[in-house]
């Protein structure tokens, strides 16, 4: 079958069965490598991208559930002021180790970011407790994710 879905602002066709989860059309249709697979089954976070805005886990969302809502990705989330600052804090604070999980790290901290640019440690600990970090940076993740709500306050 054939969808049109809207990708970081642009349409993109492809042709699969509509059960086809999200992550494999991005990855293997589509070579946007930058959304990863772990788990498969939505308890990791490393495949989360956004939809509409609001992080959810491409691994587990059909093709065909998408319609006409707006998916971004890790390749454009710098693209949006919340993704910019979060990106810089993550270099700041040198989050990355492996670097693996960072892609989903990094989406869902941005929505956060977007839906609450003034987070608490409880607001930042329930976000992104979807997310698992093999390389154990919880901390720095959540000193980046502050950095980027007090950038976002210097600067507006």
């Amino acid at each position: 079958m054939g969808f049109t879905i809207n990708i970081n602002g642009t349409p993109r066709s492809v042709d699969v069965d509509g059960d086809t989860p999200l992550l494999w059309v991005l990855r293997d249709v589509l070579g946007m490598t930058g959304t990863k697979f772990a788990c498969g089954q939505a308890l990791c976070g490393a495949c989360t991208v956004h939809l509409d805005g609001s992080a959810i886990r491409s691994c587990i969302t059909a093709i065909d559930s998408i319609g006409d809502s707006k998916v971004t990705t890790i390749e454009a989330i710098g693209a949006t002021s919340a993704g910019e600052r979060i990106q810089k804090a993550w270099l700041d604070r040198e989050v990355a180790q492996c670097g693996y999980c960072q892609s989903g790290q990094i989406m869902s901290a941005t929505a956060l970011l977007t839906d609450n640019p003034h987070p608490t440690d409880a607001d930042i600990d329930d976000a992104m407790s979807g997310n698992i970090c093999r390389c154990g940076t919880y901390v720095r993740i959540r000193e980046a994710i502050k950095l980027a709500a007090q950038t976002r306050v210097k600067e507006g």
